[in-house]
Formats: C-alpha cells, structure tokens, sequence
C-alpha cells in the first residue's frame, strides 16, 4: 500500500540507491503523498475528484498530456469496474504509471560495437560533464575500459573540469588545445580503436534548442565521429536537469529533431519537486504512428558517483508514490 494512502512516509533500512532516489523524490513524493492521500480519502468519485487529481499531478509537473493519459486510465478502470469510492482505484494509479514509464526503462548495451561511441549533448548547466564522469566510473565498474573525449570547447574550464573525472576515475582524457570539437573527438575515436577501448564518452558544448548555428555545429560533431567509425555514434545521449520542468519536454524534441536522440540521461532529481517530469517525458511519442519512446537510460539523485544508475520504472514509482 502507498504511503500517501497511510498519510505517513515509508521507511527503509537500506541505505543503497533505493533509499537514495527516494530521498531524492523527497520534495515530489510529499506533493503526491499530501494531495493525493486527501483525494483517496474522499466520499466520492466524481468530476470534482479528477479535476483535483489533474491539479495534483500537474503540480509534480506530469504534464497536460501524460496527466489526460493517467486520469482517463483511471475513468477506464472505474467504468469497467462500476467503483463508486475513490479508494478503489488506489492501485489504478500505480499501475498506470508503470505502463507509461516501462516503455523507456530500457537498459544501455554497449556490447553491439566497439568502441561503443557515445555522444553526450544537452544545454548548459545540465549536468553533461558530470555525467560523463559518472558514466565512466559505471562502465568501468561493469569491467569496460572508457576514453573520454574533451569536446566542449567554447566553456571555460570544461576541459579541466573533464580531466579532474578522468584522473578520479583513472581514464584517459583527449583534449587538444585548438576549439575545434570535431578535430578532438576524431582524434578520441581514432585513439580508442588504437588502443583497444570499449567506451568512448564524448563531451560537447551546452546548446540551446534556439541556437540554431550553434545546434549546426554539433551536427558537424555526429558527422565527423560517423567518418571516423562509420555508423557511429552508436547512441547520442540528451542530459535533461529535471529542475527544468517541462522545458525538458521542449529539449528533447528540438534536440531529437536535430540528432535523432537515442537516449536520454536525467539529472538532479534530489534539488526538485518536478520529478513527475519523466512521465510527460514517457509520454512524447506515444500516438506518433509506431515511432518508439527515447529511453531513458540514466537518472541522478546526487553528487556521488554513484548517484547515477540505469532508470527503473517500478523503482521509480515506488519511490514517487511512497
């Protein structure tokens, strides 16, 4: 039963990354827990009672259209069942959630190629070159061996910002002096077949979707990395700061129809009281006429390097829900 059906948080002995992204869900969990426990609660299943959950979930920023979906899977689960009390449709929710989100909950596998290329991209301030440093220590923990390639050439500082990851994590780091981003990740290709790498980890420079000549530049990026090993890169990863809200929609599609994104990595989930943002997220493509969801691969719920770990739906969920 979900703690916001008890009106009290759940407690949890284990201090591993399912306590971890509880706590990071903190803020979302006690709009859901506090709002939706009250509805649950009620005397009624009526129009009152979906106009107040829409408000509800709109508040954890679901969306307008992940939040249709989820109360029209409700109405669907009422109709059919002829319940009359809100509290019977206190698992309906969970359970519609979990058919959203289970779409995008598709794992990484970086033993199709090698080097598996992969190129990360997203706005500043995202959270790009940490998650770079991230992804390394979680490859390598996975017994991979990870170059990174120093790619964000127009921030101050980001080169060093990525050499510091590449000396904790003891990895290679591809920098060059010049600001051609292009000419450094050829060149961290191009060492990688050379030295017999598993995983190459591209950094690039924060773009945002309006900057059109910039999103230009980062397309020469995708071309010259498909030169240097043809089909690559195998994965273009979009790193979305859930701070932002439903700008991140907005980000995955401009990004997507400038890269063709194939998968997405979501940070910062403990600063925020948006974490419903991933299901607007789940939600973009559904309708679109057979294309599939962009999975989510990755989410982050702290500074720690291992505060980023493959998405879970039901651990998601749970988490979410209490």
């Amino acid at each position: 039963m979900f703690s916001f059906f008890k009106g009290k948080e759940k407690t949890t002995t284990s201090g591993g990354w399912g306590q971890r992204l509880r706590e990071g869900l903190a803020r979302t969990r006690k709009i859901l827990n506090t709002d939706l426990g009250n509805l649950f609660a009620g005397a009624r299943l009526d129009e009152a009672f979906y106009e107040e959950l829409e408000t509800t979930l709109l508040a954890a920023d679901v969306g307008v259209a992940a939040s249709g979906f989820l109360i029209q899977r409700l109405r669907d689960e009422a109709r059919r069942n002829n319940y009359r009390e809100p509290q019977q449709l206190k698992g309906a929710l969970r359970t519609a959630m979990l058919e959203m989100l289970t779409p995008i909950a598709i794992p990484l596998d970086i033993t199709t190629q090698k080097p598996f290329i992969i190129m990360l991209v997203g706005v500043n301030g995202a959270g790009k070159t940490t998650s770079i440093g991230k992804l390394a220590n979680h490859f390598q923990k996975s017994g991979q061996s990870v170059l990174l390639a120093a790619g964000d050439t127009f921030r101050a500082a980001a080169r060093e910002q990525l050499q510091e990851w590449g000396a904790r994590n003891n990895v290679a780091v591809i920098t060059q002096q010049s600001g051609d981003a292009a000419a450094v990740i050829f060149d961290a290709v191009n060492a990688a077949h050379a030295r017999n790498i598993d995983v190459v980890l591209a950094d690039t420079a924060g773009r945002l979707p309006t900057q059109l000549h910039l999103m230009e530049e980062i397309k020469k990026v995708k071309r010259v990395i498909d030169k240097a090993t043809p089909g690559a890169p195998h994965e273009v990863l979009l790193v979305l700061d859930a701070n932002t809200g439903q700008n991140a929609v907005t980000q995955v599609k401009a990004f997507d129809e400038a890269l063709g994104v194939t998968g997405l990595v979501l940070t910062k989930l403990d600063g925020t009281a948006k974490g419903g943002v991933i299901c607007a997220i789940a939600h973009l493509r559904r309708g679109s006429g057979g294309k599939p969801p962009i999975p989510l691969r990755f989410i982050g719920v702290g500074e720690g390097l291992d505060d980023l770990q493959p998405f879970s739906a039901e651990e998601f969920v749970d988490a979410l829900l209490g």
